[in-house]
């Protein structure tokens, strides 16, 4: 047996040694893909004869480019560094740096990177005579990298929709960005691809050389390549075919970034000769978690067939639980990590709690405090460090105590209005020498020299802090909330900004209004100060330490390529994962195979251990919203499911920390059931179980409901001290319901 065979498996073998022509490698989670490029990389130099000179790996991170770097010079040997290893848009910079002059622009050009394109918008939207509390720099971006990503220039930009107005605003902008970009000598991120190509496109002696070089090719994360970079490989490979992709169509889940799964669904298509390869043994997980996860992505329609094994064993079930709020879900989670780690059944250091949002860390984050759980949020920040929540939490704070000059000085020009740094640099002066707080000293702007113009912008500020004093000795904390980012335009702001990441931003604002929601239905006397008070008790976080004993918190986007012993998904309902917007959009089917590809990469994660949460009863935006279980745990077959349905939940007393600190409580720590009966209770006798007769409605009658318009009921179920109705409404989504908050009209 050769060392080639006693390192890799049948499938992985055929990956390696199938040197010629096109090749697609459908690598499942877990089975060895890296290996089998890296083997690949070194089989062409050591049995093939193949000069490393014209070897080309591509991945998308420097991480990923890195840790292949490694490993090719390892097992390849002497020479190794002379393969080409790199990321996308390194490749494209080597080669623009060389040779971009050809296009008319100076091979000396600047990269600019989001901050530098959105300084250039903002001086674009300004030219262009545009409002910019309307037309957020953002949203054009945004709409000009889409564009890029799928090679359309900006004279092309609005063919075929000329008569559209939006259309033709963003074609102008476009234009006016691009005219911009080669005036100050530079270009941003997307133009390295989309040059890269042009310039392969229109300069044949150019193309010709670098397909002379690059003999063989591979490209790693095939299902996450978009238009450009497939144009790129798709030219550099035309004369030979000599080109390996490396991917896995059921962890495609960057379409937001522009990634396009037909990439590797249609290679075969593009590439007739291609020869087909499948590594399906994992060697992560039990084969129960894989079975879970090929029952589940086995109905997305598009999609290449495959069905994960592996020689670890069946292991556990396993446990799907469902709670009647969110609250008790995050209450769960935290116990029962605590329950295992005291029992030596898990190590902190392997268990992740994945999610769909990152507003869901919340309250997972406030548990794991309560119960002084270490925990790392992984690829974003604590729930209170989020800069959204800081700044609206700054103007609560400086509404209760305009002495707090940090939490003034922060939002004092946020959102913009006209304050500079040079205008609080005098402000602070004149604090400090008449030893007055910042805000006082703002009061006295009229007192003040040298402010000229911006006297009248920081009395405008004061009069409004001042007028949201005198709301706050009546309304309510959720409510002041709410004034804060309507009357400021904050969240105007970031609606207009129509991103991804704006779109999160509005969710965290959602989820700190949710929070006061659930503070007031607390506290007997809830105030401003209480509130504050609360949260700074959450949001201490600097008591956790730096080692490795933690748990992960993160976004299932942030999970892809990691792997943990312990995994709990949670959040999974019907219009949380799916979300709403993917079960409701016009293009529903491939919105939720991309949501149910990003379920399979969460299932995957796990190791050996895999337990699904959900919550009947989720409050977003402040307002109670009911979901049933999500389509994708509905899609597990039972004999995989450890148990019953989790009916009820209590966590007992004397469960120490892992750290072996004293327990730490908030002030009149509410219960779960004292939640569950406070916040969702329709009336004081919530424990009285209500009559079916007293319904006003029945299966088929048309009903009402203020919010979701008008529906036709499908089912009326005992649902206990309640009944569950299941409505189909006129907007084409199903809802289940508690009839008592329901408050249905008949139509």
């Amino acid at each position: 047996m050769s060392e080639w065979e006693q390192a890799l498996n049948k499938e992985q073998l055929e990956g390696v040694t199938t040197t010629e022509g096109p090749v697609l490698i459908l690598a499942g989670a877990g089975s060895g893909k890296t290996r089998v490029l890296t083997h690949r990389v070194a089989y062409l130099m050591q049995e093939k004869g193949v000069a490393p000179y014209n070897i080309m790996a591509i991945t998308f991170t420097n991480k990923a480019a890195g840790e292949m770097r490694r490993r090719i010079n390892h097992m390849a040997g002497p020479g190794a560094e002379a393969v080409w290893v790199a990321t996308f848009h390194s490749t494209c910079v080597r080669i623009l740096r060389r040779y971009i002059d050809r296009l008319g622009i100076d091979s000396n050009f600047s990269i600019y990177d989001a901050d530098d394109s959105k300084t250039v918008m903002k001086e674009v939207i300004k030219q262009m005579n545009l409002d910019p509390k309307k037309f957020k720099e953002k949203y054009f971006l945004n709409k000009i990298s889409a564009a890029k990503n799928e090679l359309i220039p900006p004279e092309s930009y609005a063919a075929g929709n000329e008569r559209d107005a939006h259309i033709r605003r963003e074609a102008s902008v476009y234009r006016e960005y691009q005219a911009r970009l080669r005036a100050n000598g530079a270009l941003d991120f997307d133009d390295l691809l989309m040059l890269a190509v042009q310039l392969f496109q229109t300069d044949p002696e150019v193309l010709n050389y670098y397909q002379g070089r690059f003999q063989y090719v591979m490209v790693d994360e095939y299902q996450d390549t978009n238009t450009a970079q497939f144009e790129f490989v798709r030219l550099l490979c035309a004369s030979h075919h000599n080109l390996c992709v490396v991917g896995d169509d059921d962890q495609s889940i960057y379409k937001f970034r522009g990634a396009n799964i037909r990439n590797i669904l249609d290679f075969e298509r593009h590439y007739p000769d291609a020869k087909v390869i499948r590594l399906e043994q994992n060697y992560r997980s039990t084969q129960t978690i894989l079975d879970v996860a090929n029952n589940v992505i086995s109905n997305n329609f598009g999609r290449k067939e495959k069905r994960l094994w592996t020689d670890n064993g069946a292991g556990e079930r396993i446990v799907v639980k469902q709670f009647d709020s969110a609250y008790e879900e995050a209450e769960f989670i935290a116990y029962d990590i605590l329950k295992k780690y005291r029992a030596g059944e898990l190590a902190l250091r392997d268990t992740a709690v994945l999610y769909r949002t990152n507003a869901q860390s919340r309250l997972l984050e406030e548990k794991f405090l309560v119960d002084d759980i270490p925990y790392r949020i992984v690829g974003g920040v604590n729930f209170y460090q989020r800069k959204e929540i800081k700044d609206v939490l700054a103007y609560l704070k400086t509404i209760d105590n305009p002495k707090d000059d940090v939490a003034v000085r922060r939002i004092i020009n946020v959102p913009k209005r006209g304050i500079g740094a040079a205008t609080i640099s005098r402000i602070a002066d004149y604090a400090y020498v008449n030893e007055l707080s910042f805000y006082e000293a703002m009061t006295r702007a009229g007192e003040m020299s040298g402010l000229a113009r911006a006297k009248t912008k920081i009395l405008e500020f004061v009069n409004f802090i001042e007028g949201l004093k005198e709301e706050a000795k009546t309304m309510g904390v959720a409510n002041l909330i709410r004034d804060v980012w309507d009357l400021t335009g904050y969240r105007t702001e970031l609606e207009l900004e129509g991103t991804d990441e704006a779109t999160a931003r509005i969710e965290n604002l959602d989820e700190l209004y949710t929070k006061a929601v659930s503070y007031e239905a607390e506290e007997e006397a809830p105030t401003l100060s209480g509130f504050l008070e609360n949260v700074a008790l959450v949001a201490d976080i600097d008591r956790l330490t730096e080692d490795d004993e933690y748990v992960v918190l993160m976004t299932l986007h942030s999970a892809k390529g990691l792997e943990f012993e312990d995994v709990y998904l949670a959040g999974m309902e019907d219009g949380l994962f799916p979300s709403f917007m993917s079960i409701s959009s016009d293009n529903s089917t491939e919105e939720v195979e991309e949501e149910r590809r990003l379920c399979y990469v969460g299932i995957t994660r796990a190791k050996k251990h895999l337990t699904l949460t959900s919550a009947k009863m989720r409050m977003l935006r402040g307002e109670t919203q009911y979901a049933a279980v999500s389509r994708f745990v509905r899609e597990i077959p039972k004999p995989l499911i450890a148990g019953e349905r989790y009916e009820s939940y209590h966590t007992g007393e004397g469960y120490a920390s892992p750290r072996k600190q004293p327990r730490k409580t908030f002030k009149n720590e509410p219960t779960a059931a004292s939640v569950y009966q406070k916040q969702f209770a329709p009336a004081k006798d919530f424990g009285t179980k209500i009559e079916k007769s007293t319904l006003a409605y029945g299966v088929g009658d048309r009903v009402f409901h203020r919010k979701f318009g008008e529906g036709t009921v499908r089912s009326i179920n005992d649902g206990g001290k309640d009944f569950e109705v299941t409505i189909d409404f006129d907007d084409g989504t199903t809802r289940k319901m508690f009839a008592s908050f329901a408050k249905l009209e008949k139509g």
